[in-house]
């Protein structure tokens, strides 16, 4: 099969060259053929001499690069690709029991060498989010080698693209089952926890499998503590911080569907019990309302910016809700504060808590500087994939 060709210019091909998986449409001399978006296109430097092949798009990133070899994509290619980055959850994992963790992200995009594509793995099913046009029209082909992949110890696989895929596009998307069927919310082991997900209604792929090793963390601080979880949504950090023996949780979250969630957690780990509490408010009025001070604080707000354009903007809400947060925090109490914000980088996002502390007129100390966990591994050359940014501050 012959792909459609796209010319660089010849001082742009150094960044392919070093194996960065975007192409820009700065960088683009010429085209051969007419690719539409989420073609398959080869691309070339000046002198015509093959350098990757990837998925078109006709934007800024114009191209997303899944190969340096020349290849024909088909299941065969997409199962090698899959297998590879099971290995390594192998080795991520290989020291846990299928009993204490049955869930785990199998593909975390340009950190596996599959840009546009999320597959998350829960206890036998599969949610994939596909975030370009080309991924989504190889979907069926990723389905199957997904099947090889794991054989019958899979039980469904399920896509979850029309939120994540261009708006024009996504118009005529709808999410489903490409194999099998599974009732959700369906129940998952992490760290020995259980937890119920809903990948059908619920957000992203169901949970936030990139705090697995920070709600670990977390757990080590709580006991015998009085712990806000801010931006809770199902309630993971609430969880592991009851498990640890905190003396009193408060879990907060805008959402009334997050707190619903947060409450079947609670329930499916410890039945009834009295040390926590739900909130389905906004959390800055929280904040605001509340007289009550913590000895631990999860501040997880989702992404304040999704552009630089609006990185300002988010940079300011950052600051605020983070000196809203240290106010609140007993003398020695403990902020966990994150950001999910890819614009935000994490030079900016420390000196933006830098300034919130400033404003609290607290003195602070850095505990721990923490990210994503290896199984949302980053790129070496793509330092764009590392994405969350958080610190551990001890609040005197």
């Amino acid at each position: 099969m012959t792909f459609p060709q796209i010319s660089l210019k010849s001082n742009r091909d150094e960044a392919v060259r070093r194996f960065h998986p975007w192409v820009f449409s700065g960088a683009i001399a010429s085209m051969k053929g007419q690719p539409a978006d989420g073609d398959i296109v080869e691309v070339v430097d000046s002198r015509n001499k093959y350098l990757a092949t990837g998925h078109y798009h006709n934007g800024n990133i114009a191209v997303k690069l899944f190969s340096y070899e020349k290849i024909q994509p088909d299941v065969a290619f997409w199962k090698q690709k899959l297998q590879n980055a099971l290995v390594v959850r192998k080795v991520i994992f290989a020291n846990q029991s299928t009993n204490a963790t049955n869930c785990y992200r199998l593909v975390h995009g340009e950190g596996d060498g599959l840009p546009g594509l999320i597959i998350d793995y829960y206890n036998g099913v599969l949610v994939i989010q596909a975030h370009s046009i080309g991924m989504y029209r190889v979907l069926e082909d990723i389905a199957l080698a997904l099947q090889e992949v794991y054989g019958t110890a899979l039980k469904a696989i399920y896509h979850k693209s029309a939120d994540t895929l261009p708006e024009n596009f996504a118009k005529n998307v709808q999410n489903g089952y490409l194999f099998g069927n599974c009732t959700v919310p369906h129940s998952v082991q992490e760290n020995g926890h259980t937890f119920l997900i809903d990948w059908e209604t619920g957000q992203k792929t169901g949970f936030f499998l990139d705090q697995r090793n920070n709600r670990d963390l977390l757990a080590h601080y709580a006991k015998d503590k009085k712990v806000l979880n801010a931006f809770c949504y199902s309630g993971g950090f609430s969880i592991y911080a009851l498990a640890a023996g905190a003396e009193r949780v408060d879990s907060v979250d805008v959402s009334k569907k997050a707190i619903d969630l947060t409450n079947q957690n609670v329930q499916a780990n410890f039945g009834e019990i009295a040390t926590h509490n739900s909130y389905a408010e906004d959390v800055m009025a929280f904040l605001k309302q509340t007289s009550d001070t913590y000895d631990v604080m999860v501040l997880d707000p989702p992404a304040f910016a999704k552009s630089m354009a609006a990185r300002h903007r988010a940079v300011q809400g950052y600051k605020r809700l983070n000196a809203d947060g240290i106010r609140h925090l007993k003398s020695n109490g403990i902020l966990f504060t994150f950001s999910c914000s890819q614009v935000v980088d994490r030079e900016l996002f420390y000196n933006t808590i830098v300034a919130a502390a400033i404003e609290a007129g607290r003195q602070v100390r850095v505990l721990h500087q923490i990210t994503q966990p290896p199984d949302h591994p980053v790129n070496l050359f793509h330092p764009e994939g590392s994405y969350l940014k958080g610190l551990v501050l001890w609040v005197e």
